[in-house]
C-alpha cells in the first residue's frame, strides 16, 4: 500500500536530517496584538516522525515549512517563529531552536550552534519566491547552509506541488517518507481499495467543479453517497441509486439556503450511523455561523463518539472544522484528521503526488 521508503527503512543515527514538516497553521492574535498559533492540530501531528528520528540516534532535526502566502516577499505576521514557540512547549525536553532565515551563513551559525539531538526550525519558505519555482539553485543553498545528510518528507498537505523543498531538495540527498505521510497516503488508498463496508461518502462545500471528480472518483466503491453544502442548495442533480442529495435546507431571513435542513440531517446521521467506513469533504452548511454549523456538527459528533468505524476527515475547512471541535472535547475520535486539503484530493483522484513520487523507492 506504501510503496516508498520511510524513516524506518533507513539508518537515522548520527545522521542531520532535513525535515519537511506541514506547520502551515491557523494564527490568531493575542490580546498584547502578537501572533500565535490558534490550532497545533498539524504540529502535534508530525511529532511522531520527529520523535522517532531522536529516540533512534539522529544528531540533528532541521525543520522547513511554509506559512500562509506571502507571495514570496518577507511578512513578519507570517514568520514561524511563533511556531517554533509551540513546538518547544510540545517537546519539553528538547532543545528547539528557530532561525530568521532559510539558507545562508546565519542558517550555517545556527546549525553549528545547535546541540545535538536538538531541533532547529527555518524561517517561512514562501518568503523566497524560489520556493514554488522548485529550483534546483535554491535547494541546493538550503541543503549546504544545513549541512543535511538526509532528506524526510512529512508535509503531506505539499506532496502535490512539485515545489523546491518537495522535489528538488528531495533529488539531492537520500530521500524517504516521515511517518506521518506514511499514515495518510495508507489509509487514503485503503479507504478507496480495501475498505471496511457499508462505505458511505459525505459531500459538501461551494464548487460543482471542485466536488465532481471525487464524486465520480466514489461511484465505483462507494455504498452511499451524500451530498450536501452549497452544492446540493444550488440544485445539484444526480441520478444515481446510490448518491443521495440533500432535499430541506434551513434559510436566512433573505431564503439563502445556508446549511442541510432537518429532514436530510436526520437521512444523513441515519446512513452515516449504519456505515463502517466514512469518507467526509466539504462542511454541509455555512458552519462559521453558529447558526448554520448544526448538520457539519451533528456529523462530526457521530464520527467522533463512535470506535467502531473508520472516519476519515478531509479538506481544509471541514479539517479545521473538525480540529475546533476536537479541541473543545477530546474525547472525540478520528482515525483520520488529514493535514493535506488539495493533497488528499488529488490522490483520492488519482492525479500526480511528485513529492512523494520522487522519494526512493522500497
Amino acid at each position: 500500500m506504501f510503496e516508498k521508503k520511510t524513516v524506518r527503512d533507513v539508518e537515522v543515527k548520527g545522521q542531520v536530517v532535513l525535515v519537511r514538516t506541514d506547520y502551515n497553521v491557523p494564527l490568531t492574535v493575542t490580546d498584547e496584538g502578537k501572533s500565535a498559533v490558534a490550532s497545533d492540530f498539524r504540529i502535534r501531528e508530525g511529532l511522531l516522525t520527529l520523535k522517532y528520528l531522536l529516540e533512534n540516534g539522529a544528531k540533528k532535526l532541521i525543520l522547513m515549512s511554509h506559512l500562509g502566502r506571502p507571495e514570496g516577499k518577507r511578512d513578519e505576521k507570517l514568520s514561524l517563529r511563533v511556531v517554533a514557540e509551540t513546538l518547544a512547549g510540545l517537546l519539553p525536553g528538547s532543545a528547539v531552536n528557530f532561525v530568521d532565515e532559510v539558507s545562508g551563513s546565519e542558517v550555517k551559525v545556527a546549525v553549528e550552534d545547535l546541540p545535538e539531538r536538538g531541533i532547529l526550525l527555518l524561517e517561512n519558505l514562501r518568503f523566497d519566491a524560489r520556493e514554488k519555482e522548485n529550483s534546483e539553485e535554491f535547494a541546493r543553498e538550503i541543503v549546504e547552509s544545513t549541512g543535511a545528510t538526509l532528506f524526510v518528507q512529512d508535509g503531506f498537505a505539499v506532496t502535490h506541488r512539485a515545489h523546491t523543498s518537495t522535489v528538488a531538495v528531495a533529488r539531492l540527498l537520500p530521500a524517504v517518507a516521515g511517518l506521518l505521510l506514511e499514515k495518510e497516503v495508507v489509509m487514503l488508498r485503503q479507504a478507496l481499495a480495501e475498505p471496511e463496508r457499508p462505505l458511505v461518502a459525505v459531500i459538501g462545500g461551494a464548487k460543482v467543479a471542485d466536488k465532481q471528480p471525487l464524486i465520480d472518483r466514489f461511484l465505483p466503491v462507494a455504498d452511499r453517497i451524500i451530498i450536501g453544502g452549497k452544492i446540493a442548495a444550488d440544485g445539484y442533480e444526480s441520478d444515481h441509486a446510490q448518491i443521495y442529495v440533500a432535499e430541506d435546507f434551513d434559510e436566512d431571513g433573505e431564503g439563502a439556503k445556508l446549511d442541510i435542513g432537518p429532514i436530510a440531517t436526520a437521512k444523513m446521521a441515519g446512513m452515516v450511523s449504519g456505515a463502517k467506513t466514512v469518507i467526509w469533504n466539504g462542511l454541509l452548511g455555512k458552519a462559521e455561523d453558529p447558526a448554520f454549523s448544526t448538520s457539519s456538527t451533528i456529523l462530526a459528533k457521530i464520527l467522533g463518539e463512535r470506535d467502531d468505524e473508520t472516519s476519515i476527515i478531509l479538506g481544509g475547512d471541514t479539517s479545521g472544522f473538525v480540529e475546533g471541535l476536537y479541541t473543545e472535547d477530546p474525547s472525540l475520535t478520528y482515525s483520520l484528521i488529514s493535514t493535506g486539503g488539495g493533497a488528499a484530493l488529488e490522490l483520492l483522484a488519482g492525479g500526480e503526488m511528485p513529492g512523494v513520487e520522487v522519494l526512493e523507492g522500497k
